[in-house]
């Protein structure tokens, strides 16, 4: 059974995913998802499961209802201002470059997206649908209408594209093969000193999160500043 999973679901998806051979990837980046012998299809565990009504922006939204709020900000651009504007800074970007590649680089991979409007209420009656096989380019279609119920009549569609992350582009993932991340925990060292500032998320920290641990992770770094 185990092989047959592999091939079938979790090769090809896993290698143009990543842009690398499974061999050459961590275990944990498959141990993510369980093996039940059961018709659930959900892809946890977990008791609750579910997105936000309204979304993560609406969730968002509310955390920050009554904070100033500034979008589209280079901090590097002028990092002296942005450093010198409170206390406490949570940063969420990568940490390579807030150390200005004291040590090299990471690695990431990040993605692209084909959207389009189709003149039909559905096209394939799922929020989300991946395709595993390593001929088919993209890796899942998002139909946005299913998050919420949607009655339109027409739907709209993005196809999701891996792809290698270049200077310039928005970083997603990071790759936490052994190259990687010894650099990073070169990285975390100098973190963990940092008197000021939070590093959180994915980039941040370099590691693969789920949604639910990311906010988890949150709320945990709120609770430590606050009994500090």
């Amino acid at each position: 059974m185990g092989k047959d999973i592999y091939e079938t679901l979790i090769k090809g998806y896993t290698e143009k995913q990543w842009g690398r051979q499974c061999a050459e990837l961590p275990a944990f980046i498959i141990k993510r998802l369980p093996v039940r012998f059961t018709f659930d299809n959900n892809y946890f565990k977990d008791r609750y499961q579910g997105v936000p009504v309204g979304g993560y922006n609406k969730l968002s939204a509310a955390l920050l209802k009554d904070i100033e709020t500034k979008t589209s900000c280079d901090f590097f651009a002028d990092r002296p201002y942005w450093e010198n504007l409170s206390d406490k800074i949570v940063y969420t970007g990568e940490i390579d470059r807030y150390y200005d590649y004291k040590f090299g680089k990471l690695e990431y991979r990040s993605l692209r997206w084909e959207t389009e409007i189709l003149d039909c209420a559905n096209y394939q009656g799922s929020a989300l649908v991946n395709y595993t096989e390593a001929a088919v380019p993209y890796t899942r279609i998002i139909e946005y209408k299913h998050f919420e119920f949607g009655a339109q009549p027409q739907t709209v569609i993005s196809r999701e594209y891996p792809a290698e992350w270049r200077e310039g582009a928005e970083p997603f993932y990071p790759i936490n093969d052994a190259k990687n991340t010894a650099l990073y925990n070169k990285y975390a060292e100098l973190a963990r000193k940092e008197k000021r500032v939070i590093f959180g998320g994915r980039l941040a920290e370099y590691k693969y999160y789920d949604m639910d641990r990311v906010i988890e992770r949150a709320l945990e770094n709120v609770k430590c500043q606050i009994t500090k």
